[in-house]
């Protein structure tokens, strides 16, 4: 198959581009490295079936594709709230030309929705018929309600044009490949360790993450993709930590002197992000399988090449 990956030299989208090869398929690469970074995906232009193409998602464009996982969007708080317009923008606009494209070319579509769908949830874990505690004005707002959109805009082409539509709601991941200055709390502190500088905790540190490995993500949207489920399905690691348990993790596995430093606690951050995973592993017959141990002892050895 021809498959079109945006946001395809980011963290996700690099991984997935990877696995699509290995599995034989001829894939385009789209990004315009507002996030993604070429060095992501340089190992695979000698790869004939693999092609890269730096276009942005809020421009319209034509293709002959069988298939789009559509990952392009500012993922992190500090990449998505420094132009919080163009992230609306992105995730709007950027998924209503994916879509429009899938539409025409009678492609399947892959739409990353997230667990910040969600909010600050007031049910524990996060079930898929759950509506979410989301401020619409907050700092976090402008990604929160554009993926909200993106989920309405994919459903109703699901309706109105009978678009094949496939929608992940992605819980926290992490892996090799992610940046070192992403904002993301994985990366934030496996930094700051192996520097050894300060770990930066905001609020009591008490509040709850589950995180998924790369891999076991990769895995768990391949199957939806290859599945006929349409509407959002939760993907992501159900096993809970609280970040002082990350960060006391990382610095064992580090062999670290960092301490810890306590900031405020941003406006609107969730104090709990867990998803329930029943319907995955139900509809998919996925569950994901890397431990916490092994992931972070993976990621620390990347970031360890990383940062010389």
């Amino acid at each position: 198959m021809r498959i079109l990956v945006t946001g395809g030299a980011g963290f996700i989208g690099s991984h997935l581009c990877r696995s699509l090869l290995a599995d034989g398929e001829e894939v385009i690469c789209m990004d315009n490295f507002f996030t993604g970074h070429r060095k992501n995906v340089e190992a695979l232009l000698d790869n004939h079936d693999f092609e890269l193409l730096r276009h942005d998602v809020c421009t319209p464009l034509a293709l002959e594709v069988d298939q789009i996982y559509h990952l392009a969007c500012p993922a992190s708080p500090i990449h998505y709230q420094r132009n919080p317009a163009r992230t609306v923008q992105i995730g709007v606009q950027g998924t209503l030309n994916m879509l429009n494209l899938a539409r025409d070319a009678n492609a399947r579509i892959f739409i990353a929705s997230t667990s910040e769908v969600y909010g600050d949830p007031a049910v524990h874990p996060q079930v898929e018929s759950y509506n979410g505690n989301v401020n619409p004005i907050g700092n976090r707002s402008c990604y929160d309600e554009s993926k909200r959109c993106g989920e309405t805009l994919a459903v109703s082409y699901a309706k109105q044009y009978n678009t094949q539509v496939r929608i992940a709601r992605i819980f926290n991941t992490y892996g090799p490949y992610m940046g070192s200055g992403d904002g993301r709390v994985v990366s934030n502190f496996i930094c700051q360790a192996l520097r050894e500088q300060p770990i930066t905790i905001y609020g009591s540190g008490k509040q709850t993450r589950s995180f998924c490995f790369v891999s076991d993500l990769i895995k768990g949207i391949k199957k939806l993709m290859a599945s006929s489920y349409s509407l959002p399905i939760n993907i992501g690691n159900p096993i809970e930590t609280t970040i002082l348990e990350l960060a006391s993790r990382i610095i064992e596995l580090t062999n670290s002197c960092s301490k810890l430093e306590h900031k405020d606690l941003p406006k609107d951050d969730p104090s709990v992000r867990c998803p329930d995973i029943s319907l995955a592993r139900k509809t998919l017959d996925w569950n994901p399988e890397v431990s916490l141990l092994a992931g972070l002892q993976t990621t620390i050895g990347y970031f360890r090449k990383v940062l010389g």
